[in-house]
């Protein structure tokens, strides 16, 4: 094995580390993994760190200041809404990010997975049955997929996909993406329409966007309250987009008729002592499951290697190849 003598390599939060650790050794690099889940755990575990691979934990321009070493934040996954980019521009650190694809087809998978369970009320049915209640009318009203409106905020690689299984279902595809022209859309055989036309059309609508400073609670009360009050929502992106309280209080009054959520507002595995006392835990017309969209275990394999492979290509002098952002060299 090589000599670890290059530096240290901080894993701020995962679990089993096999992957990362025989890559970082292997170019001569110590690895710690550790489980942070502040920015003051990263700064007190991370700061004489070359390298940090980060999943949850949040690394601000307070931790920048401190991360004396560091030279590369390689993110396991695509969004980076937890680094504070200009803030490692700034310090000249690398950060890096997992290409969409590496889970695009799990993520689609599971987008489809939520809506047909929220649309067939499976998860209602289940729960009755296993309290020896056996009635269709458990899951009233359930209405035909075929002719509705499926909606999709966001029209980006993953988006794309889960418009192509849908479009199997027989439904009306639509989507709203300021980022996308119309044409490209229309390609896809997709109609392209406004936010406003999506939110009140849509029967079900599918928020498959990033989040930034202009999608951070897009889905308040006040939208909400536009949608039909048959609709169901999707959300397989970021759970802030969605204001929970705001969700749980439109499920409650049946402003809306269902949620399937691949995160929740408060993201728990962010948080050391998450206890699960959001509402939503506690509607029946809610699917819930816990940030696993990106979940198989090829694209776990795939993204544990992306991180570590990048932040070694940085910290020996190489380009990475998912760079966030341009740093200068030195």
């Amino acid at each position: 094995m090589t000599h670890t003598d290059r530096g240290t390599i901080m894993i701020a939060d995962f679990g089993d580390v096999d992957i990362e650790r025989a890559i970082a050794e292997e170019a001569g690099f110590t690895l710690e993994a550790r489980q942070c889940k502040s920015e003051e755990e990263v700064i007190r575990y991370g700061r004489d760190a070359e390298g940090i691979l980060t999943q949850y934990a949040h690394i601000g321009a307070t931790a920048m200041d401190e991360l004396r070493n560091c030279r590369v934040i390689a993110r396991y996954g695509t969004g980076v809404d937890i680094v504070d980019v200009d803030a490692a521009t700034r310090h000249g650190i690398q950060v890096t990010n997992a290409p969409n694809d590496w889970c695009a087809d799990e993520v689609a998978d599971h987008a489809i997975a939520l809506w047909l369970c929220a649309a067939r009320k499976i998860n209602q049915y289940d729960a009755a049955t296993r309290t020896g209640e056996w009635q269709w009318q458990t899951g009233e009203p359930i209405w035909r997929l075929r002719g509705r409106v499926f909606g999709i905020l966001g029209f980006g690689a993953i988006a794309r996909l889960i418009a192509e299984r849908a479009r199997p279902f027989g439904v009306q595809l639509r989507s709203h993406d300021p980022f996308v022209p119309d044409d490209e859309m229309l390609g896809h055989g997709v109609l392209p329409v406004s936010f406003d036309d999506l939110v009140e059309d849509a029967d079900y609508l599918v928020i498959q966007a990033p989040l930034t400073p202009d999608t951070h609670h897009l889905f308040d009360r006040a939208t909400l309250a536009r949608m039909k009050p048959t609709a169901t929502l999707v959300n397989t992106a970021r759970g802030p987009i969605v204001e929970d309280a705001a969700l749980a209080a439109a499920l409650a009054e049946r402003t809306i008729a269902g949620a399937a959520l691949d995160d929740l507002e408060e993201e728990p595995a962010k948080q050391r002592d998450w206890r699960p006392d959001n509402p939503l835990l506690r509607l029946p017309n809610t699917v819930i499951t816990p940030h696993a969209a990106y979940y198989s275990e090829q694209s776990l394999q795939a993204v544990r290697a992306i991180a570590a492979q990048e932040a070694v290509r940085v910290l020996t002098g190489h380009r990475p190849q998912s760079p966030v952002n341009t740093v200068a060299p030195g």
